[in-house]
């Protein structure tokens, strides 16, 4: 479980790496066909935002990555329920403001990566 906890949490970064890219690099370009419902110019007006949104994705990633090169268990384990934890609550406020379908692909994911982990480590 700890494994499958722990590939979870390398996707879980992958994707966020996406996410930053995206917010920071292609919101004016791929933002309005990935978010067909707003209007097409308020992707101009708010690049700056998205770029602001992006370097927080890219901090989760990272501290995503980082808990997966720390070897001593215990931190490991403190440092990757944090930030999926962070991701899991990012997730929800997505999903509540945003659209369901931007919240679901983080909180999915890190809820199950977040329960994996814990049974694996209940079961240490």
């Amino acid at each position: 479980m700890k494994i499958a906890g722990l590939v979870l949490v390398a996707l879980i970064a992958a994707l966020h790496f996406y996410i930053a890219w995206f917010e920071m690099f292609a919101w004016t370009t791929r933002g309005p066909a990935v978010f067909d419902t707003f209007p097409p110019e308020l992707f101009d007006q708010t690049i700056q935002m998205a770029a602001n949104q992006g370097i927080y994705n890219a901090f989760l990633a990272i501290g995503l990555v980082w808990s997966l090169v720390i070897k001593d268990e215990k931190w490991q384990f403190n440092i990757a329920v944090c930030f999926l934890s962070f991701v899991a609550v990012a997730g929800v406020v997505a999903g509540a403001t945003v659209a369901l379908k931007s919240g679901l692909p983080q909180f999915v994911p890190a809820t199950i990566a977040l329960a994996l982990l814990i049974i694996s480590r209940k079961q240490a």
